[in-house]
């Protein structure tokens, strides 16, 4: 398993790499050595170590994942490229519950709409995981973990810090357990003025103006101890995020805005059934997502007035049993997803006034799935094997499978392979927009992957080396038919990527651990092109190469430091001029962040003072071309706990 650290009071531990527990790879609780499937945890020590970083930022630097636009303005959309997959091939689950966005183009979750603050840890699978967790998990799933009731009756825990940017970040928590009754209640607030979103050309007049951000957010999740074999789990999210938007790369808005709300709210039961449990929830997810360009203040676009509104619902029931038998786990289960999104637009041009709309009533779509696992652990050997049905409302059905064999040598050295099938199903816009053609396919993988991991005799530390190679089939690409002067989306394309990862951690003496990730990614898409097939490099803005260092420290029983690298390799953009309309080949510079950090405890570590240093060097690069990163930023604040 991958590779973390925990601090623990005053003193700096590693985890029990052989004995950690996962939940996201089976939908139970196994140790990381009882499964061959590679699994990166981020833990709530790290997160509280982690300063002023947001979500997107603490997963790029300590998971292993890399999100273009983690270091962009807080308003830039940021996009996860796990293993070189396109962002709608991870999929995102809070609480081991998939979540979408049924109004995008391909549907996958926006993070931003969690503040870090909520997050207890974060478990990130890799590799594909359809058949336990159905559509948009061909590279993986990325588990968003949140905070629950705590052991006192009553515990109060927060945050608040100030730094680059006119940035302020609160959180407050309130959380506890009484008799039979748990829980927790949190509320985060970010403000920030922001820096231009796009980037300021060379000869350009004027200044750009700063484009701010915010976010509130409030949890609130329950635990209800009904008998001794039933526990009930209440749980509601909300966050609602606004801020400034720039037109395109090299152009600035002053005008632009947006508004984003969403509401995620439901239960889960939680029923002891002999020596198995049985897990019944539901979960409504709703989105709603407002842009506005009125040009009162500028227009640099093509539009005098434009303005969008999208709505979006997703109903997600799931029940599925695990149960232990001999030395076999069984897990079985059947899932339901209804998806409905509306759509509004009023858009000006010179060329008069075009509205247009979609209707939830028609714009939706249904599937059911059922699936199982059999685990099998005897003698340091592990094998997992399972399938899912999966049937569609508008393309019928498909199958995925997976088999992940293991086996552990000596309490030192593990040895996997995993093979596996996923798949994406359309999304609402690919079936229904003035592009969708209720014909398309289901994209469909069949991904490889091999490595060994190796312990040290103290289980303190570990080093592990995985190979993995994904081929996707019918991927949906956008084409323009010149017989008919239309445009579509088609299944038409064949994407295949592979590359190696390696990754490890160590204690280099009682108060000094070092944890390293590199990765390798390459692929490739074929298409047909005038008849012809055509292969060629396409994993645009994704490195080919990163490499994340982390180093820490409790230099005293009160004072901490760490120290973070992050090196990125070089990139390939696309500009499309639109002066001449032509699409330009960009390649995109590597560059090495520097970030440190520092705290300082008082009254038994209840109250820590911080300081979080990021761009130390101060870098300039871009993850997008035409559009801005931050350079050298600092942050100061405070953590307390009661």
């Amino acid at each position: 398993m991958a590779v973390t650290a925990l601090f623990i009071g005053s003193q700096l531990q590693a985890q029990d790499t052989l004995d950690n527990v996962t939940l996201t790879a089976t939908k139970f609780s196994t140790k990381t050595t009882e499964t061959g499937k590679v699994v990166v945890t981020i833990n709530r020590q790290m997160i509280e170590k982690a300063g002023s970083r947001d979500l997107a930022q603490v997963i790029t630097e300590l998971g292993g994942v890399f999100i273009n636009g983690y270091t962009n303005n807080a308003g830039k959309e940021k996009n996860i490229y796990l293993r070189g997959a396109k962002v709608d091939y991870t999929l995102i689950t809070v609480d081991g519950v998939p979540v979408y966005d049924a109004s995008g183009i391909g549907s996958n979750f926006d993070i931003r709409y969690f503040p870090i603050d909520i997050v207890e840890r974060v478990e990130i699978l890799k590799g594909s995981q359809s058949t336990l967790y159905g559509s948009d998990a061909i590279a993986g799933v990325i588990n968003i973990i949140t905070r629950k009731g705590g052991t006192k009756p009553v515990s109060v825990s927060g945050v608040l810090n100030y730094g680059s940017y006119n940035t302020w970040r609160g959180n407050v928590g309130v959380n506890g357990v009484i008799k039979k009754f748990d829980y927790n209640l949190a509320y985060s607030h970010l403000s920030t003025k922001g820096f231009s979103e796009a980037q300021r050309p060379v000869n350009a007049r004027s200044n750009f103006d700063r484009d701010n951000y915010s976010q509130n957010s409030v949890q609130a999740n329950f635990g209800i101890q009904a008998t001794n074999n039933i526990r009930i789990q209440p749980f509601l999210r909300y966050s609602k995020n606004k801020g400034a938007l720039d037109n395109d790369a090299f152009v600035d808005e002053l005008d632009f805005n947006y508004d984003a709300k969403n509401l995620q709210t439901g239960v889960k039961n939680i029923i002891t059934v002999g020596k198995g449990q049985l897990n019944v929830l539901y979960q409504l997810n709703n989105v709603e997502r407002n842009y506005l360009d009125d040009s009162t203040l500028s227009r640099n676009g093509f539009y005098k007035y434009n303005q969008s509104n999208y709505k979006a619902n997703e109903h997600f029931a799931e029940a599925f049993i695990v149960y232990p038998f001999s030395a076999f786990r069984l897990t079985a289960g059947a899932d339901l997803r209804s998806s409905n999104t509306d759509y509004t637009a009023t858009q000006i041009s010179a060329f008069g006034t075009s509205k247009s709309a979609q209707s939830g009533d028609s714009v939706k779509h249904n599937q059911v799935g059922a699936y199982a696992a059999l685990n099998f652990t005897a003698n340091q050997f592990s094998i997992e094997g399972g399938g899912r049905f999966n049937n569609h409302s508008e393309y019928g059905s498909n199958f995925a499978f997976n088999i992940n064999p293991s086996y552990f040598l000596n309490r030192t050295l593990k040895v996997f392979a995993n093979a596996s099938s996923g798949y994406k199903t359309p999304s609402l816009y690919q079936l229904f927009s003035v592009y969708g053609n209720k014909d398309l396919k289901p994209e469909t993988s069949i991904s490889l992957e091999a490595g060994a991991q190796l312990f040290t005799k103290d289980g303190k530390g570990n080093l592990r080396a995985t190979y993995f190679n994904r081929r996707v089939n019918d991927v949906i690409a956008f084409f323009y038919n010149p017989a008919t002067f239309r445009s579509s989306y088609i299944n038409q394309d064949k994407q295949r990527d592979y590359g190696f990862e390696v990754d490890g951690q160590i204690n280099l003496t009682e108060k000094i651990q070092l944890r390293a990730f590199y990765s390798y990614v390459d692929g490739n898409v074929t298409t047909k092109q005038r008849g012809k097939d055509t292969t060629y490099f396409n994993l645009l803005r994704r490195p080919k190469n990163t490499l994340n260092l982390f180093v820490g420290t409790q230099i005293t029983k009160s004072l901490y430091a760490s120290l973070n690298l992050n090196s990125i390799g070089q990139r390939r953009d696309v500009y499309f001029d639109p002066v001449t309309f032509a699409s330009q080949p960009i390649t995109l510079k590597p560059y090495t962040l520097v970030n440190f950090y520092a705290e300082y405890g008082f009254s038994q570590n209840r109250l820590r003072l911080f300081a979080d240093l990021r761009n130390v060097f101060d870098e300039t690069y871009s993850d997008i071309y035409g559009y801005n990163t931050a350079g050298f930023n600092a942050y100061g604040g405070i953590r307390f706990r009661f």
